[in-house]
Parts: structure tokens; C-alpha cells; sequence
């Protein structure tokens, strides 16, 4: 067992440099095999993550080439494949790295016990978080469920350095077979649009790395007025590698903190959203029930629409609600598999508040659309538009898609760039979307705009009046 090999089992941390679970595999003397499999929860992902993550692993495939490594694909459900692979490596231990949505979490508890009835070492190590969800906790013990408090518990916790990339990893003697990642063809359901989306991605730990020295060379000084500015090219972009474990939060976390050492004041807020990510996964973590049901229980009881096939819930899907704001962000992020973080903000509160739809049919909507998908950063967005939420925005908070246009978007450079109708020079980006969509959605840059299927004002005066008799 001391020589036996060790399945490096890659799932979202598909990077080899600060990865506490590779760099365990590469000390221990042993021949190292990584894998990653396509199991149940791959396969249920939405298009665009699908898509997405299929690209991730390729880079990492090329990656570990490079290294004189191998990754070795193989599909199906997890502990089944990976038992035959220890029967055919013999391997005699399992390394990965822990996730914590509700899914993951229940499969790798499982698969766990399983391997160690099998008499199989199973390790799994930190990676996806700066701090693991058990080990922060209030005054009074228990978890936070308001985010500020919580930033102000871990803002100066010691976060270790950054591990370095491995300088050889070691390889067996032969390699077990391993699937083409192109016949998986995890861009299938992406159809015609899956060469517009890949346009748009930027994939892989050195991609990763470069956007982050960018930003933090080029824009984190102006970060608090330019993050809210959706025609400004003023956030990181790092939520698209974070998700995907291109790279790891603990080296943004440095990155942050010596651009705030330098003098970059904005670089704190940047460090906040790190822990407003981190607030996701704790919550998640600790009331699992966040990813698929209303977290404040109270509003199982109000009366939200939940019926997707609503003219006004298609509009909405297909940027066509006669918002320009809404519109703009709808397309953006059908085009290119993101949204501006206040796009998010403006298309979550039109939907649930000024129709009244459930929250729950935007989550899903983005889980197909998005590739910076992931399921707690998601569900914990969602709730906290709805008001249903912890730490939520208050149920009679409704913005007011126009108003902020007018303050987001002065020179309309946002709508600009995402919305055809009504302009005699279309931007190319604009025009994109409909090489994007399917034909059967029957729109045409030469449209007219359409009129507003609920207008600010009126949609504002309903949801309110409904939050005042919802009856909790």
C-alpha cells in the first residue's frame, strides 16, 4: 500500500497550483493518477456551465501534458467508477478536494464510508473556500446568517499562502484508459450558440492568473464606482475561474490584501465580495434547505407565481420585457454566460416583484444560462432579491429598473451595447444575440422595441400592495 498509486480526483479545483489535495498526492512517494469524472451531477448541469466545464477540464488535460501527467476521464457515477479504477491502477488511496452545496456534499459523505468499508484510504482537503464553514462562528456559537458580521469576524483572520505548483508529479508505471472528452460533447445542448458563448470565456489557471493581475494592476483602485457601472469594464471577472477552481480563492485573498497594503483602498471591497462568496457556502453548508426552498419559511405561504409558461416569464427569458435595463442584462448574459452583478441585482427584482414570479424560475434560468453558475453564490442571490433570503434585500425594497438605468448607465453605453431594436447601427455584440437564440423565438434586430410588458411604476405599486397583505 505505501507505493500504491493515489486517484487525484479532480472536480472544481481544476488547477494544479495551490491545490492542498494535489500537492498532498505529489509528497507522499507514491505514483499519482489524476481523474475526473463525468458523473450524475455533470450531467444535470444546464448548457452553459455544462459547456463551460467541459472546456476547464480540456485546459486542465493540457495542463498535466505538460507536466509529463495524464488526466484520465471516465463517465458514470462516481464510487462505481472509481472503484474499477482502483481495480485497475490498485491503487489504494482517493484525494479531492471538498465541496459544500447539498448535492456534493451528500454524494462525497457517501462515497467516503463506502471506500473506507473497501479498505480504501479517502481524503478529502480545503480548496474551495478561504474558510471551511465550520470554523467560523459568532460570539454565541452557530453560524452567521448575516453577512456583515460576518466579514468583520474573518476580515483579519490569517489565511495561509498560497501553496506553489508542484515541480513533478509522479506517474505510474502504465495509465488505466481514458474517455476523449469530445465524445462527451458537453457543448451539445449549447447548439448553434456554443462558439459565440466559447468567444467569450476565459478559461484556465493561467487565464485565471492573468485576469487577476490585470484587475489588480488596472482597476481595483477604482473598484467601488466603477463595479456598479455595467457599460465600464470595472469588475474582476474572476466569479467565471472561481467557479470552476481555475484558481483559488486564497490567492485572490493575497492578491486583495497586498493591492489594500499598497495604498488601493477600493481592494477592501473586493475582499468583501470574497467573503460574500465565502457567506454563500457557509450558509449552504449549514441549512442545505437554501438551494431549493425558501429560506425564511414564512414565504412558503405568498402567493408567487410559479408558472414558467407566462408570456411575461418568456419575455423576461428573452430579453423582451420593454426594460431596457432588464433587457440589456438578459441579453448579455444569454450572449456571453455572465451578467453584471447589478444586471443580477435589476433582473432578480423585476422578476419577483414586479411579476410576482418565484424566485426559483430565475435561479433556474440562470443555472442554464450561466457560466459562472454555482449552486450556493446562486440560490443565496436569488433569495436575497426575493426578500425570502437570509441578510435579504427588504420585501419592500423594489428597484426601479428605470431610475437605475438613469444612474448606472448615464450615456446608455450598456444598452448599447446589448440592445438592437430601434438603432440604425446595431453594435456587433448587440446583433450577436440573435445568431445566439433559437429561431423559434422569432426576433429580429429590425424589430420594433417593445412597449413595457409591466411598467416600473405599476409593477412596483402591485408588489407592494401583495407584500402588504401577504399575511406573515
Amino acid at each position: 500500500m505505501s507505493k500504491s498509486p493515489i486517484l487525484m480526483w479532480f472536480r472544481r479545483d481544476l488547477r494544479l497550483g495551490d491545490h492542498e489535495a494535489l500537492t498532498a498526492a505529489c509528497e507522499a512517494g507514491r505514483p499519482v493518477i489524476p481523474v475526473f469524472i463525468h458523473d450524475e451531477l455533470t450531467e444535470n448541469l444546464g448548457a452553459a456551465p455544462k459547456m463551460r466545464l467541459g472546456l476547464s477540464v480540456a485546459d486542465l488535460a493540457k495542463a498535466l501534458d505538460e507536466k509529463g501527467s495524464k488526466l484520465i476521464l471516465r463517465r458514470g457515477d462516481a464510487l462505481p467508477v472509481l472503484r474499477e479504477l482502483i481495480k485497475q491502477t490498485g491503487a489504494g488511496a482517493v484525494y479531492w478536494s471538498r465541496l459544500y452545496d447539498p448535492d456534493s456534499k451528500a454524494r462525497d459523505t457517501d462515497l467516503k464510508a463506502a471506500l473506507k468499508e473497501d479498505g480504501v484510504t479517502a481524503e478529502s482537503f480545503q480548496g474551495h473556500v478561504l474558510f471551511e464553514p465550520w470554523t467560523v462562528e459568532t460570539k454565541t456559537g452557530g453560524f452567521y446568517k448575516v453577512y456583515t458580521p460576518m466579514w468583520k469576524s474573518v476580515r483579519g483572520n490569517d489565511v495561509p499562502a498560497a501553496l506553489p505548483t508542484p515541480g513533478t508529479i509522479p506517474t505510474p508505471d502504465s495509465w488505466p484508459a481514458s474517455d476523449d472528452i469530445a465524445d462527451w460533447r458537453m457543448d451539445a445542448a449549447m447548439f448553434r450558440g456554443a462558439d459565440i458563448l466559447k468567444s467569450h470565456c476565459t478559461v484556465g489557471e493561467a487565464a485565471a492568473s492573468n485576469r487577476l493581475g490585470a484587475f489588480i494592476a488596472n482597476r481595483v483602485s477604482n473598484y467601488v464606482k466603477n463595479r456598479d457601472l455595467p457599460g465600464v469594464d470595472g469588475t474582476s471577472g474572476l466569479s467565471e475561474n472561481l467557479t470552476y477552481g481555475e484558481i483559488s480563492p486564497r490567492k485572490c485573498w493575497h492578491s486583495g490584501w497586498q493591492a489594500l497594503n499598497d495604498g488601493k483602498a477600493d481592494a477592501e471591497t473586493f475582499l468583501k465580495e470574497l467573503v460574500w462568496r465565502e457567506f454563500a457556502y457557509h450558509l449552504a453548508y449549514h441549512t442545505p434547505r437554501i438551494t431549493t426552498d425558501n429560506w425564511k419559511e414564512d414565504w412558503d405561504a405568498f402567493p408567487w407565481n410559479t408558472d414558467e409558461r407566462l408570456a411575461e416569464v418568456k419575455a423576461w427569458k428573452q430579453g423582451r420585457t420593454g426594460i431596457r435595463f432588464v433587457d440589456a442584462a438578459m441579453r448579455e448574459m444569454y450572449v456571453t454566460g455572465t451578467m453584471h452583478n447589478r444586471g443580477r441585482m435589476i433582473v432578480a427584482s423585476y422578476l419577483t416583484k414586479h411579476l410576482l414570479c418565484h424566485w426559483k424560475i430565475g435561479m433556474d434560468w440562470f443555472a442554464d444560462c450561466l457560466i459562472d453558475w454555482d449552486p450556493c453564490s446562486n440560490a443565496m442571490g436569488w433569495q436575497w432579491s426575493a426578500g425570502s433570503g437570509p441578510d435579504a434585500t427588504p420585501y419592500f425594497r423594489v428597484f426601479n429598473p428605470v431610475t437605475q438605468l438613469d444612474k448606472f448607465d448615464k450615456d446608455r453605453a450598456y444598452v448599447k451595447k446589448w440592445i438592437a431594436e430601434g438603432t440604425k447601427t446595431p453594435s456587433a455584440t448587440a446583433l450577436s444575440y440573435y445568431d445566439m437564440i433559437p429561431h423559434s423565438w422569432g426576433m429580429h434586430a429590425q424589430d420594433r422595441y417593445p412597449d413595457p410588458i409591466v411598467a416600473a411604476d405599476t409593477g412596483r405599486k402591485r408588489a407592494l400592495q401583495a407584500y402588504e397583505t401577504r399575511g406573515f
